[in-house]
């Protein structure tokens, strides 16, 4: 029998060949990345130079000079508010024209860049020098780098999720069957050229809980200030931004809702707004509380379809209006508040955050059942059948001691740290938190598209995305209301509209702090809930606070309306059960409430990290019917269930440890090969 003479290799060999393998394998992981880097175009931002854009390119993505301004003398700001304004205005257009040029732009791969991208640029280099101009001249300096802000970059579909194809008018084809006078963006089955689109919906049944709280510190103010200012059912709007773009109508792009002040529009005033009437039923508040409305696009058409802001924008569909708007000041885990200064301007949210990223997002959307629960910041939530859609908000909570507004309009005030500090500078002010209720026909999401949805409108190259979320505010108190405002929450007592029973007030907290952990954050209810009209001579009747759902209002027992069916648990002191969890918002821990979700804050100025914060499966256990009466396809929800991903995350992040991790992980992945091929060779040559 012939012998084989084929040497095995040995250990040392094999070590050997191991080793080289991993070398070249991670050389090649590295080297495909790099290629792949540089033949991107437009990932996430602009670039310098130009690009080719495909015909796929679905909105529009500018930096956001307004957020770089941090600095702008007093004497320029209302010419750079006004400038910024504009941009804001070229942005729009050029979205347009992009929504309405698809056959154009599928016959010539540059269009997009030729005709829409370059002749932007050349827009917005203008309006840059012109700031630069009024920056000098106010005898200020512009920020290094500005001039590379100009050239915006075309998103493609796979990062910003297809939209509806449109035609030449921009109208949506759906079955090249777009009615004339549906409006710009709107098609005969009512959705939105511009969105929202089948992966921006979730069941929030098959979301995990997500919710925690920070741990009260001894001292904390645990008390809370309820105001009662109604849910704009006179129907004032305007899509003016007095904050951002004083003396722009149409500044915002975007309807807004007012509750409260009744004279807020692009050339309000302080004087104004003092001598204004608002719908609050304490008339010493005639603050401001605005934000964007909430639309179903069902196909029917609304006053505004064939305005400004309104259908010739993009946001179409029929306006929603909350069923309750709970408005609740609360205070910190960590210490006593201070008087905000009247007239102070908050902004939470940002209303370009699918194309800013997520530095300043603050979105929460949930379901009546679920708010202690689940809170999701860049979904809209599918809510099972008897529970409805939820937004809350909470606002910055740290002012920095002096200023009432800011050059970008937000470094005056700033979120505290995930245990409840103010940054160095800054202090503890009563926390604005609101909680908007909505009873929004349920989507149906079959086969990959949406039917029906509902949007929050914004600006149209934001796509309706529901990061974009976001709520504005103006203090017009007075001095002496703020005052009350100010002891209720630091002596930990419950206080304001539907506050009147003095077995609401809590007890003084305890040395001893919580161990914070599950207590869900909950503003606006456990207090509050009765539903009294606005004082005479205001025009808004809509009353506030009632039971979710039909659920009956549990104010007789002070404690709270009962919220999805749930029992008021009032004479326990525990607050309104919300879908059978307890709101230890009413216990006086006067946890500061962002509708329940966790608050990730960064320090002062930064805005909220809205980093993920909800894997969407193991959900709670909700029972549902396979069809129920609202018509929804489970089936089909439960198809486009499966197949989102496991974590809710912003659907774009222009730059940042998101985007350079995205595009980088292959050759990091390569890099770690070749390391430990090296290692490998090195210790066997040892």
């Amino acid at each position: 029998m012939k012998r084989n003479s084929r040497r095995r290799p040995t250990g040392a060999r094999r070590a050997t060949f191991a080793a080289v393998a991993l070398i070249v394998g991670g050389g090649g992981l590295i080297a495909a990345n790099v290629y792949a880097s540089a033949s991107e175009v437009g990932w996430g931002g602009a670039n310098d130079g130009e690009q080719t854009v495909s015909s796929e390119t679905v909105t529009i993505d500018c930096p956001d000079l307004g957020t770089r301004l941090t600095e702008v003398p007093e004497p320029a700001r209302a010419e750079v508010d006004k400038e910024l304004a504009l941009l804001d205005q070229q942005i729009t257009e050029a979205y347009s024209r992009l929504a309405g040029t698809r056959e154009a732009q599928a016959e010539d791969d540059g269009f997009v860049q030729n005709s829409i991208l370059g002749p932007l640029k050349d827009k917005r280099t203008a309006v840059i020098d012109r700031i630069k101009t009024d920056l000098e001249r106010a005898g200020g300096t512009a920020p290094d780098g500005i001039d590379e802000l100009a050239p915006c970059a075309g998103m493609p579909a796979e990062q910003a999720q297809p939209v509806a194809d449109t035609g030449d008018d921009g109208a949506a084809q759906n079955d090249d069957s777009a009615q004339p006078g549906d409006g710009a963006g709107q098609g005969d089955d009512g959705q939105a050229a511009s969105g929202p689109v089948a992966s921006d919906f979730v069941d929030i049944t098959t979301v995990q809980p997500n919710v925690k709280e920070p741990a009260r510190q001894s001292g904390a103010s645990t008390g809370g200030f309820v105001t009662e200012c109604g849910v704009n059912a006179n129907k004032n709007h305007n899509t003016d931004n007095v904050i951002v773009a004083p003396g722009v109508s149409n500044g915002a792009h975007h309807l807004h809702d007012y509750v409260g002040n009744q004279s807020n529009d692009a050339f309000a005033t302080n004087d104004s707004f003092a001598a204004a009437q608002t719908t609050c039923r304490d008339q010493d508040d005639k603050s401001s509380y605005y934000w964007p409305v909430v639309r179903v696009q069902d196909g029917t058409q609304d006053f505004d379809q064939e305005a400004d802001g309104g259908g010739k924008e993009g946001n179409v569909g029929r306006i929603l209006s909350a069923e309750q708007a709970q408005i609740k000041f609360i205070g910190s885990p960590t210490g006593k508040v201070v008087a905000m200064p009247r007239f102070l301007r908050i902004i939470t949210g940002d209303a370009k955050a699918f194309t800013n990223g997520t530095a300043n997002a603050n979105a929460h959307w949930s379901c009546t059942g679920f708010e202690d629960k689940v809170q999701l910041t860049d979904a809209y939530p599918l809510c099972p059948q008897g529970s409805k859609v939820v937004r809350t908000f909470a606002f910055q909570s740290c002012w920095d001691g002096q200023n009432t507004d800011s050059a970008n309009h937000r470094t005056h005030v700033a979120f505290a740290d995930e245990a409840g500090n103010c940054a160095e500078g800054f202090r503890a002010i009563p926390q604005l938190t609101m909680r908007l209720v909505y009873d929004a026909p349920r989507p149906v999401v079959r086969d990959g598209q949406v039917e029906n949805p509902y949007a929050v409108d914004g600006f149209p190259e934001q796509l309706h995305k529901p990061i974009t979320d976001h709520d504005d505010f103006i203090n017009v108190m007075t001095e002496g209301l703020m005052g009350k405002v100010v002891d209720c929450i630091n002596s930990g007592r419950q206080c304001g509209a539907g506050a009147d029973d003095p077995s609401r007030e809590e007890p003084a907290p305890s040395d001893e702090p919580s161990s914070g952990g599950d207590t869900p954050k909950d503003p606006g209810k456990g207090a509050g809930t009765q539903t009294p009209q606005p004082p005479a001579g205001t025009a808004d009747t809509g009353q506030n606070g009632a039971g979710d759902g039909g659920a009956k209002d549990g104010g007789a027992k002070g404690d709270g309306a009962k919220d999805g069916g749930a029992k008021d648990d009032a004479a326990k002191g525990d607050g309104a059960k919300d879908g059978g969890a307890k709101d230890g918002g009413a216990k006086g821990d006067g946890a500061k409430g962002d509708g329940g979700a966790e608050d990730d804050r960064a320090g002062a100025g930064s805005g909220v990290d809205t980093a993920p914060k909800a894997a969407r499966s193991d959900a709670p256990t909700v029972e549902q019917s396979a069809a129920d009466d609202s018509g929804t396809d489970t089936e089909a929800v439960s198809e486009q269930a499966a197949s989102t991903p496991s974590e809710t995350r912003p659907q774009a992040v222009t730059g940042g440890l998101a985007d350079t991790g995205a595009r980088l992980w292959p050759a990091a992945a390569g890099a770690v090969l070749v390391t430990a091929g090296l290692l490998l060779l090195r210790r066997r040559r040892a």
